[in-house]
């Protein structure tokens, strides 16, 4: 199967089957019928896509439920350090970090269930993120936690010196301090 397990509970890895040669390369970077099969079992509603230049840093994001959102990440250029936090109450990982690089050249997606804040720096020159969503944005459910909690002690893979972070996103609270009502469901 194409689903990589990561260790902590319903976070997966998708690594398509590429096919190749001396013209490129086809592959398919999402199959409804190949995630059931997997035991994926998700409607995908909305897809977004974004372009960061080197050293954005992007998150922690959420959605509150019942507007919480899973996603499917992927690169189309360039590289970036991906990250997750686990925030399911009850989950044997809860408070755990989870970091992979996706980009373009491995074409690895990152499968991040519901209950997770989400984030991402960019690593190359520029990177065009796009990622899948099985629930429609609903800004009054954001929440966050601020990248620099020294209880997460994250490596974002970028000098902090590099690191372009918005305005909203410095003022998101550490993880100690945040509001979610997110329950692990075994």
């Amino acid at each position: 199967m194409p689903f990589i397990e990561t260790g902590i509970p319903d976070l997966l890895i998708y690594e398509p089957v590429v096919h190749g040669d001396h013209r490129g390369y086809f592959f398919e970077s999402y199959n409804a019928n190949t995630f059931r099969e997997g035991g994926v079992n998700i409607v995908f509603v909305q897809d977004n896509q974004a372009r960061s230049s080197y050293g954005v840093l992007r998150g922690l994001h959420f959605q509150r439920e019942p507007y919480a959102q899973t996603k499917l990440i992927r690169v189309l250029e360039g590289a970036i350090l991906d990250v997750v936090v686990d925030l399911r109450k009850g989950s044997p990982a809860y408070g755990k970090v989870y970091t992979i690089e996706l980009s373009a050249e491995n074409k690895r997606q990152l499968l991040v269930p519901k209950g997770f804040a989400h984030g991402y720096s960019v690593l190359s020159e520029t990177a065009e993120v796009m990622y899948k969503c099985d629930q429609f944005y609903h800004k009054a459910s954001e929440g966050g936690i601020i990248y620099n909690d020294p209880a997460l002690a994250i490596d974002w893979g970028i000098p902090s010196a590099a690191a372009k972070v918005s305005e909203k996103d410095l003022v998101l609270p550490v993880l100690a301090n945040c509001e979610h009502n997110f329950v692990y469901k075994s």
